[in-house]
């Protein structure tokens, strides 16, 4: 790929100049890629160089840039109405989705449907509800977890200790366990020798020692744990974490990066066959709109009018946006997900041998993890590798993104064309390999 301008080119630098002065330093910007327009997995920035898009806005434009279906649901509704409070008012966008969003959710139980505009905000409103229904204030999150930064939410995350500096004291009552994380058993047990020893961990040492489980509302949980480095827990896991759960009454709560679609079903959660008390929803929602959900059982959801609302949550624009996104992936996106995302493991797992710095491969269709070691034996993390990697990505015309301390994470829209997605893993290829050779590799 041949770039129009040196990166970044001199119309970029000018905005990142901009944006130095006016907008806050607590953003995390990995490289100077300043957008202009993008079209399906393609991206122009602002001075004509084009790249390929490995990173889908986090996870959130599941159809793609600027998809004209979704585009012409947007402007439909912005013509009739931009705004009218659902907390206050009714309006038929908002109810359509609700019944949609009751009709996919894995629960075998009627549910009901709080709009958000956010995942933070889903996750606040699950944390409300858990304490509001179960009559308790503990909850339990895991290590590598990231739910958010509203301070709810943030008390929940574990992803970063830099997320979290400066802000205590968080919300109390939160206890933090080990994921399961088998690459990097955190009990230095082998699966599946371990019994999946890190369920068993939870009852025989936190509720025997630390907190007592009737007074533990809800746990959240990521499917695929996504921050914390993209860790896919063994087959077994799911099932004996919230058979666990059930025993202690303790509510099963999350899916914000890996629904809609992303790993090859509607939500992750049904890879395992686990039924969850609530899901929280947002990010490939509405293919880049601002709108989130929590979904609950509807015998959950006995909180009084008026106890929760949100001004913006479930706004028209967004649940018309999210109504043409769901029809998208249903129509056709989920299923390229999980074909084109088979195809790019396994190309990756073809090449893993020739490359001495990939530890790890790991995911679920467009949710795939590529864990960078400086020795296979010992798994030592490079995170060096996986930053060198994604900034010279960068300059060959791919966007990426690392999670976790040395994880480099694809997560492109589920409508990714196969032709492209091989354009990008040949940059990825080439990258590597030329950031192995500069390390002694």
């Amino acid at each position: 790929m041949v770039n129009k301008t040196q990166l970044p080119g001199p119309r970029a630098r000018a905005w990142v100049e901009k944006d130095a002065a006016a907008v806050s330093p607590s953003y995390t910007r990995s490289y100077p890629f300043v957008m202009d327009h993008g079209q399906g997995s393609e991206v122009w920035d602002v001075d004509g160089n084009r790249f390929i898009d490995f990173n889908a806005g986090i996870a959130v434009t599941a159809t793609g840039h600027a998809h004209p279906t979704v585009v012409k649901a947007i402007q439909e509704q912005a013509e009739k109405f931009i705004h009218m409070s659902g907390t206050d008012f009714y309006y038929p966008v908002q109810i359509k989705l609700a019944e949609k969003l009751n009709a996919l959710v894995p629960i075998d139980e009627e549910t009901q449907v709080f709009f958000t505009n956010s995942g933070t905000e889903s996750v606040e409103a699950a944390f409300k509800l858990a304490r509001y229904r179960m009559g308790c204030f503990r909850m339990l999150a895991f290590i590598g977890a990231f739910h958010g930064r509203s301070m709810g939410s943030l008390s929940l995350t574990g992803s970063k200790y830099v997320q979290r500096k400066g802000f205590a004291p968080l919300v109390p009552g939160v206890t933090h366990v080990p994921y399961a994380y088998c690459y990097r058993c955190p009990f230095n047990l082998e699966y599946p020798s371990c019994d999946i020893y890190c369920v068993d961990y939870i009852e025989e040492t936190i509720f025997r020692y630390l907190i007592p489980a009737d007074e533990v509302a809800a746990i959240f949980v990521e499917p695929i744990q996504g921050e914390g480095g993209y860790i896919v827990p063994p087959p077994e896991w799911h099932g004996r974490l919230k058979a666990l759960m059930e025993k202690y009454d303790i509510l099963y709560v999350d899916e914000i990066q890996t629904g809609f679609g992303r790993t090859g079903k509607m939500f992750a959660i049904e890879h395992w066959g686990v039924e969850p008390d609530i899901v929280c929803m947002a990010k490939g929602i509405a293919s880049g709109m601002p709108l989130g959900a929590m979904v609950a059982r509807k015998s959950l959801m006995t909180w009084e009018t008026g106890a929760h609302a949100s001004t913006f949550g479930g706004n028209p624009v967004c649940c018309a946006a999210a109504l043409a996104t769901i029809k998208l992936i249903e129509g056709g996106f989920m299923e390229n997900a999980a074909r084109v995302g088979q195809r790019m493991m396994d190309r990756l797992n073809e090449i893993t041998d020739a490359h001495p710095s990939i530890g790890d491969v790991r995911g679920k269709g467009l949710m795939i993890g590529i864990e960078l070691v400086k020795d296979k034996a010992t798994r030592q993390p490079a995170p060096e590798i996986r930053n060198q990697i994604v900034q010279r990505a960068f300059e060959k015309g791919l966007l990426l993104l690392g999670c976790g301390p040395n994880t480099v994470r694809f997560m492109p829209a589920l409508n990714i064309s196969q032709d492209i997605a091989d354009e990008g893993l040949a940059i990825f290829e080439e990258t590597l390999a030329e950031v192995e050779k500069e390390m002694g590799l």
